[in-house]
């Protein structure tokens, strides 16, 4: 394996995350293609032309660039992606044909699963699938998703060579709801980039961050999207039930989904509603290393996502030596080991939240000791280690037999 072809359609790997449809995948894109052209596989990484005014290509660094591809008006949004995969499609085959050969597809998320699928056909090219999010996995939750979705992820489940899966509770997901063949499942965590997120002095990084105003008590800490489906008002009723009148909600993130700005505005109204208005702080979407400042900072990072394939803000604390209070779905069930790193909640009770939080709080030697031992498991997953993982993977390409199917 030398050369692969990265398909990100609907986000970039070059856009900073926390808003709009830009998030974990993005850093998941970024730091794998820089982590695997450092273990010698080039990668070029092909997402949709998002502005008028982007080049065509991107030299990130060495063996890792981004090319733009025209796909539909550039402000479109998400939710009519679907109407211009076959364009996305014919523009990286394109770019493809007329370049360098590339010995594999590597496509990120359901949209770029199907453009891949269709590559694979047209280029004989082997598939390797990574979903981030399912379809029946957001419906089990209450978080709806159009049938096509579901019909186009059981496609490229069908047809890809290889799924990639986070943790083991993604790959049951994929066997459970999908029919995937458990041999063409391949589990590879994602990792954490150490240099950055690491335990630091909690007192200097408040201090730092003064945009956010006085800190003068516990910090709780949010990052992520603000959609539905993070439970953001969770993180707010278990600061209310919590019963500490100097603790603050830190809030770092901005609206996202066609949902995005209703639910600020809902946000704000439960804030008042509860009495803890002038105690949720919001800080827009951070480059993504600053984050670390704001992991340091906190006393607790809330993780009440209502599902999670893996949870990288979960691991980003961790790093960080922060003790996370995370919602017990999906990979976060995996990186939380309960009572020892963090601790689970079953269930979506603010108050189940608010007592974990009340108890880290009170027992300062608890929240270190489980900070300690965050830290030390999170030293576990690196990028270099994902790449090297995947390097075994595209090599075992070569000696699979393609998996056929109907288009």
């Amino acid at each position: 394996m030398r050369r692969l072809a990265i398909l990100s359609l609907h986000t970039s790997p070059l856009v900073q995350p926390g808003a709009g449809d830009s998030g974990g995948m993005n850093v998941y894109v970024r730091e794998l293609a820089s982590a695997l052209a450092q273990a010698g596989i080039e990668g070029e990484v092909y997402t949709r032309r998002w502005a008028d005014d982007l080049p065509e290509v991107v030299d990130v660094e060495p063996g890792f660039r981004v090319v733009h591809v025209p796909a539909g008006p550039v402000d479109l949004p998400k939710e009519a992606l679907p109407e211009v995969v076959d364009a996305f499609a014919e523009g990286v085959g394109a770019h493809l044909l007329a370049g360098e050969p590339v010995d594999a597809l590597h496509a990120n998320y359901w949209l770029s699963g199907v453009a891949g699928h269709s590559l694979k056909h047209e280029l004989d090219l082997p598939l390797v699938s990574t979903f981030h999010t399912l379809a029946r996995v957001k419906a089990e939750t209450g978080d709806a998703e159009p049938e096509r979705r579901i019909d186009a992820e059981t496609q490229v489940v069908g047809c890809s060579d290889v799924i990639l899966a986070s943790c083991a509770a993604e790959a049951a997901e994929l066997t459970r709801l999908y029919g995937a063949a458990r041999d063409r499942i391949e589990i590879v965590p994602p990792g954490v980039d150490h240099a950055f997120f690491s335990p630091g002095d909690r007192a200097g990084a408040r201090s730092a961050l003064r945009s956010v105003g006085p800190l003068p008590g516990p910090v709780l800490l949010f990052v992520g999207r603000i959609q539905p489906l993070k439970g953001l008002d969770i993180a707010v009723r278990a600061l209310a039930e919590l019963g500490h009148p100097t603790a603050v909600l830190v809030v770092v993130g901005g609206a996202s989904g066609p949902e995005g700005a209703a639910e600020v505005e809902r946000i704000a109204k439960l804030a008042a509603a509860c009495g803890v208005a002038e105690r949720v702080r919001f800080a827009d979407p951070q480059p993504h290393h600053l984050l670390s400042s704001y992991y340091r900072a906190a006393d607790v990072v809330l993780v009440p996502s209502r599902s999670e394939s893996f949870g990288l803000v979960a691991l980003e604390a961790a790093a960080c030596g922060t003790p996370v209070v995370a919602a017990a779905v999906g990979g976060l069930r995996t990186l939380v080991d309960h009572g020892h790193t963090g601790h689970l909640v079953e269930g979506r009770d603010p108050a189940d939240f608010a007592r974990h939080v009340r108890r880290l709080l009170a027992d300062p030697g608890l929240a270190a000791r489980v900070g300690t031992a965050a830290a030390a498991r999170a030293r576990g997953y690196t990028w270099s280690t994902a790449a090297g993982r995947l390097r075994r993977v595209y090599a075992d390409l070569a000696s699979r037999a393609p998996v056929d199917c109907p288009r």
